[in-house]
């Protein structure tokens, strides 16, 4: 009888190529959709071993491996194929999502094929580790118990004001008086964000054609003549470039050029955006003063998030910094105010790059007595200089 692999990846070509390396007991299926996959699980399809070779951070990834754990095969052994250095955060952050052994496409192959078969004869519940109690991603005691008080004491005394808020949203426009957002939290979790609604209803649809605003972007200098010369690495080598391309002006230029130009397409990793047309009056005064976060005091209660920790970022912010060298971020409680916020905040003169490194510092040295001064710095923080 065939051992059957459930193989998630975006690229069928790879699916098949992986396939055709292994031996015939092995029935591979493809899943290039996460919802495929989820649906052939609730159909009753047993799959003996899940590959994942997707990014951590796509619809195939980590999420999608966290649903499946929780939902269905807890016992089933789960594979991740990576393409690059997958880093001990990292490695934390796939264990926590039921991930037993990692290994790496080109120099892990035999290796991988050599677990597989053991796998394939043997009893899963027996050379499956337990790793739950090993990897957790659970907040002190201590902290657990402040953010609660914290949180239960401030919506008591402030339930006031908010009910104030909402009524105040309702009369100025139309729509709900709150919003949510997907944000990515501690271990790369996901999970419904709220604060009071201080933009337009059609605030999302309007943000792709309000990049270039992003006080975070790096606005990109290639001129037609840059693109179309001899690139700087191959003119500092002395020689012609080596691999060209025809680009989509019919055009030739060097292929690391090319992949430099598209690297700076991307945008920024976080956006924000000073003066921003899509806020409502009323929203200027609740950003500026930061009372549309108060509603996160209900996430805090849920255990969503922390009063102080590192931002919860959008999906589309996260998935750009899940890199080893940014993923540390992600060890820390998410929370409502934290390092950054009280640093720099609201003066318009914080990188990119300084913002990641307090997020990752947060992460390596949080404690009671760091959140304390951080929450001191807090309130003189709330009222920003620039509108941002």
């Amino acid at each position: 009888m065939k051992t059957r692999v459930a193989y998630l990846s975006p690229d069928l070509q790879e699916a098949i190529n992986f396939e055709s390396e292994l031996d015939p007991l092995f029935d591979v299926n493809h899943f290039d959709n996460p919802r495929y996959f989820l649906q052939s699980l609730e159909k009753g399809d047993q799959y003996d071993i899940i590959i994942d070779a997707a990014s951590l951070g796509s619809p195939l990834g980590i999420n999608l491996l966290r649903t499946v754990k929780e939902r269905f095969l807890r016992s089933i052994p789960v594979i991740w194929l990576a393409e690059d250095l997958v880093s001990p955060t990292l490695q934390r952050m796939l264990m926590t999502a039921g991930v037993s052994d990692v290994f790496y496409r080109k120099p892990d192959m035999e290796k991988l094929k050599t677990r597989m078969k053991y796998l394939a004869l043997s009893k899963y519940e027996e050379v499956t580790t337990p790793i739950e109690n090993i990897y957790q991603y659970k907040y002190p005691v201590g902290k657990r118990i402040f953010d609660v008080v914290v949180a239960s004491t401030a919506l008591f005394f402030l339930s006031p004001l908010m009910l104030l808020i909402v009524i105040l949203i309702k009369l100025e426009s139309k729509g709900p008086a709150f919003y949510y957002s997907y944000r990515v939290g501690t271990g790369y979790k996901i999970f419904k964000f709220w604060k009071f609604r201080s933009m337009r209803q059609d605030a999302d649809k309007l943000l792709d054609s309000m990049k270039d605003l992003n006080q975070y972007h790096q606005p990109t200098r290639t001129s037609p003549e840059d693109l179309f010369s001899i690139c700087s690495t191959c003119s500092d080598m002395g020689s012609e470039c080596g691999n060209k391309l025809i680009d989509e002006h019919g055009k030739i230029i060097c292929e690391k050029q090319y992949i430099q130009s598209k690297k700076s397409k991307t945008g920024a990793a976080f956006i924000k955006i000073a003066n921003d047309p899509r806020i409502t009056k009323l929203g200027m005064f609740l950003r500026n003063t930061s009372l549309d976060e108060l509603p996160q005091l209900f996430n805090v209660l849920k255990g969503d998030m922390s009063i102080v920790g590192n931002r919860p970022l959008p999906v589309y912010e996260a998935e750009r910094i899940t890199t080893d060298q940014y993923a540390a971020r992600f060890i820390a409680p998410a929370g409502i105010t934290g390092l950054w916020q009280v640093s720099k905040r609201g003066k318009g003169t914080m990188s990119e790059a300084e913002r990641k490194a307090l997020d990752i510092e947060y992460a390596q040295k949080f404690s009671l007595k760091k959140d304390l001064y951080i929450l001191l710095k807090t309130l003189p923080a709330l009222f920003q200089k620039e509108n941002v």
